[in-house]
């Protein structure tokens, strides 16, 4: 062949490879991601046998960004933040900043400067949000309130890291890296700075939550599936693009926010399936790519240095989570959860050390530590959730003070006195108050019916005494909890949450404290369901066959008018 073939040579030999080993990587219970970082390795100019184009690897990785942020823009949701926010916000700055401290000492023994030590800090201490996603389907607790937590806890990291992506070039010259503009004083560079991602906010609320949402509509009409996923796509990194050119700010920022103004479209979970594929294409190139950079003789050279960024990742910032946590009154499940969440880095750490670099901020060998405490820490991440059981359970039988933490009086974890007695006999036991509990509690409430709530989120519960629904903080699996609702005075039990995993143990706290009580159970799939009567006298419901039977009932009555 005549033409040059580097760039189809790339693509094919990084998306084979990381099918190959990252196949491997799930056989042997590791993320795929894992897989994907050392392909990359073996495509790098850092090992022997084949090499890919660098450069072009890491253009392709700056379109993994975009469709990455743009994924992540396309899932944010303020409502979800704003649930957790009472922890997620400050447990998240706290531990960014206990994280970014601890780096900054690990540089300033290497020799580095304070600048160096602070970008390097920040690297380890933000979680991948696709790791943690990953990880949390896999144990079916993403909508469970750890779950919730976890993931809000992330956003605010996530949201961070974006600010700090706008700030870094503006602060570089005053952390003696190099300015990429003409040298003025801070201040002023940060007011232009902040001025130009202010203008692109206010256009992108103004005109673009408007006029991409209708051009979405517009696309959806002509029934062509092929225009609605290039409308997604072209959306996604046009924005990006235009972003950066317009306003300066980064081709992260532009896509993040592409990705918010087209959530406010009906559209919205459409487009996220039609760009899925290429979103997860792209995001492999991106962790193929970032594994090209991995140089392993910083393994041998460098020993004490990684196992040390290890140490910070895994131990450090997760201990920092989990003290904030407890200091917050979460029980110790959720500490140990959400800690368990944040025990790794990913793709803001290496979006950050690439800035870094650019900017001669951080020295060359920064890279490699942080892809060396990427790789070892979502490598260790899976054995880090199997092990929340049993340290809790060492914890509690070891642990004087964590059974005190169990044991502490929580002004939330009991009812209050000034409950009236006649709300509290006959009563409904709703556990959970998530999209399903919500409705139900409404219904009964409608129709004068009492209940009382039992829901794990903190927050959740305060609001509801603000409105005097009688609420109690904590896990209904747990009987102290049950009881403070009055369960053996109770007539119902309505299991709403969706966290099956303790469905069993409440139904047989409820039964043992109320042996005449009906308990009525929400289920995801019909095995479970089977399982769930066999075991227990309980009504169950399927959301997938309550829907079916709601449209049924609708269509056949339309039809008897007929």
């Amino acid at each position: 062949m005549h033409h040059n073939v580097s760039l189809i040579a790339t693509i094919a030999a990084a998306l084979g490879l990381a099918l190959v080993i990252g196949f491997i990587a799930v056989k042997l219970k590791l993320p795929a991601l894992v897989g994907y970082l050392l392909a990359g390795i073996l495509i790098g100019p850092h090992t022997p046998g084949f090499i890919a184009d660098v450069d072009l690897a890491t253009q392709l990785a700056e379109i993994g960004v975009m469709l990455l942020m743009f994924g992540v823009g396309l899932h944010f949701s303020l409502d979800d933040l704003m649930e957790v926010k009472k922890i997620a916000l400050p447990g998240a700055v706290l531990q960014i900043a206990v994280a970014t401290m601890l780096g900054v000492g690990l540089a300033m023994v290497m020799g580095w400067s304070i600048g160096a030590g602070v970008v390097f800090g920040l690297c380890l201490s933000v979680a991948s949000t696709v790791v943690l996603l990953r990880a949390l389907e896999e144990r079916g607790i993403l909508d469970s309130v750890n779950g919730r937590i976890a993931v809000g806890w992330l956003v605010v990291e996530d949201l961070v890291m974006v600010l700090v992506l706008v700030l870094l070039p503006a602060l570089s010259g005053w952390l003696g890296g190099k300015t990429p503009q003409p040298a003025d004083s801070l201040w002023t560079t940060l007011v232009f700075t902040l001025g130009q991602v202010a203008i692109f906010i206010v256009f992108m609320l103004a005109v673009g939550r408007k006029l991409f949402p209708w051009l979405l509509w517009q696309v959806a009409r002509t029934n062509s599936r092929e225009l609605f996923t290039l409308c997604v796509i072209a959306a996604a990194v046009g924005i990006a693009y235009g972003s950066a050119k317009l306003f300066g700010v980064s081709f992260a920022l532009g896509a993040f926010f592409a990705g918010m103004v087209l959530r406010e479209s009906e559209l919205s979970h459409r487009a996220a399936e039609e760009s899925l594929p290429l979103q997860e294409a792209f995001s492999v190139l991106f962790f193929v790519s970032v594994g090209m950079l991995f140089d392993p003789q910083v393994i041998i050279q460098q020993p004490l240095q990684v196992l040390v960024v290890v140490l910070i990742i895994v131990l450090g910032k997760s201990a920092a989570a989990f003290l904030l946590v407890l200091a917050l009154r979460y029980p110790l499940n959720t500490a140990l959860t959400v800690s368990a969440s944040l025990a790794q880095i990913g793709e803001f750490s290496f979006i950050l050390v690439a800035l870094g670099l650019s900017l001669e901020l951080l020295p060359p060998e920064a890279q490699s530590l942080v892809l060396a405490g990427a790789i070892l820490s979502i490598a260790l991440n899976p054995f880090t959730f199997k092990a929340i059981e049993p340290v809790q359970r060492w914890l509690r039988s070891n642990s004087d003070l964590a059974r005190k933490f169990d044991r502490r009086v929580d002004p939330l974890a009991e009812l209050p006195m000034a409950v009236p007695q006649e709300k509290l006999s006959g009563q409904v036991v709703l556990v959970g108050y998530g999209r399903v509990g919500r409705r139900i509690g409404a219904a009964l409430a409608a129709r004068d019916v009492n209940y009382v709530v039992v829901e794990e989120n903190r927050e959740i519960v305060q609001s509801l005494r603000e409105k005097d629904i009688p609420a109690v903080a904590g896990n209904a699996a747990e009987p102290a909890v049950l009881i403070q609702a009055h369960i053996a005075r109770a007539s119902v039990l309505v299991i709403a949450t969706p966290d099956t995993f303790h469905v069993r143990t409440m139904m047989e706290i409820a039964l043992a404290l109320n042996p005449s009580i009906e308990t009525i159970v929400r289920s995801h799939n019909d095995e479970e369901a089977r399982l769930l009567r066999r075991e227990s006298a309980c009504r169950v419901f399927i959301g997938e066959q309550e829907l079916a039977k709601g449209m049924t009932h609708y269509i056949l009555e339309r039809l008897s008018k007929n």
